[in-house]
C-alpha cells in the first residue's frame, strides 16, 4: 500500500505521487502563460543544468550546483487549475525535497511578480506518497492522466488527449517530451504499449464510483 512521508527523507530508487494545491484552493494557474512558466521550469530544472542562467539557485547543503536532472526522474505529471500532480522516481534521499523547493519558489516568484500579490501561493508544503507496489503505480499513473476530464472544456476522452499540460499525450504516442520518462510505466504493459496504456486509463475514467472509491489514498486531500 502506498504510504505517507512524513520525515521527507526519501528512499533512493523510490517512486512518489507528489501533489499539491493552491492556498485556500485558490488557482495557480490563470491564464495559458502560467501553465508554460511552470513547465518552462519543470524542463529547465529537469534537464542539462546552466542552459538557463535567470534561474533561481537555492543554497542548501547539497550545494548550488546538485544536478536535478541526475537525480528526478518525472513519470508523469498533470497541471490543473488549483493543483498539480507529479509520480517521481528519485535517485537521491534529497532530490524530491531539492526539486520542490526550486520548483515552488521559482514559480511563487513570477507568480506574485506578474500579479502583484505578495505571501505563499501553495496550501502549505507538498504532500508526498511512497508507491510501494507496482498495480498501484500503474493505476495511478493513469488517475493523475485523467484529472482533466473535471474541467468543462475537457470532459470527454478525445479531448484528454489534447490537454497540453499533461504527460498523457506523450504515453499514447502524440509527444515526445524527453524529460518525462514515460518507459518506466509504459514497460509493464504487453503488446502496443500506447494502445494498451490508453485502453487502460480511458477504462479508469469511465468505472464507477465504487472503484475510484478504492484510489482514495492517491486522492488530493
Amino acid at each position: 500500500m502506498p504510504s505517507k512521508n512524513t520525515i521527507r527523507n526519501f528512499i533512493k530508487g523510490g517512486i512518489y505521487h507528489v501533489y499539491n494545491r493552491g492556498v485556500e484552493k485558490r488557482d495557480i494557474f490563470l491564464d495559458q502563460q502560467d501553465y508554460r512558466m511552470f513547465l518552462y521550469y519543470l524542463k529547465s530544472y529537469l534537464t542539462i543544468p546552466n542552459i538557463q542562467k535567470d534561474l533561481p539557485r537555492i543554497i542548501s547543503r547539497l550545494g548550488p550546483d546538485f544536478d536535478l536532472y541526475k537525480n528526478i526522474k518525472l513519470l508523469c505529471y498533470v497541471l490543473m487549475p488549483n493543483h498539480f500532480h507529479f509520480l517521481i522516481k528519485t535517485e537521491s534521499e534529497r532530490a524530491i525535497t531539492e526539486f520542490m523547493k526550486r520548483l515552488s519558489n521559482g514559480y511563487v516568484k513570477y507568480f506574485n511578480e506578474k500579479y502583484e500579490r505578495v505571501g505563499s501561493l501553495f496550501q502549505g508544503r507538498y504532500k508526498s506518497i511512497f508507491v510501494s507496489k507496482d498495480e498501484y503505480l500503474l493505476h495511478l499513473s493513469s488517475y493523475i492522466h485523467i484529472n482533466p476530464i473535471e474541467l468543462k472544456d475537457y470532459s470527454d476522452l478525445k479531448s484528454l488527449e489534447n490537454y497540453s499540460f499533461s504527460s498523457y499525450p506523450d504515453y499514447i504516442g502524440k509527444r515526445n517530451t524527453p524529460w518525462v520518462f514515460r518507459d518506466i510505466i509504459l514497460n509493464y504493459m504487453e503488446g502496443e504499449k500506447n494502445l494498451e496504456y490508453k485502453k487502460q486509463t480511458e477504462n479508469l475514467a469511465v468505472v464507477s464510483d465504487k472503484y475510484k472509491k478504492e484510489l482514495t489514498p492517491f486522492l488530493l486531500d
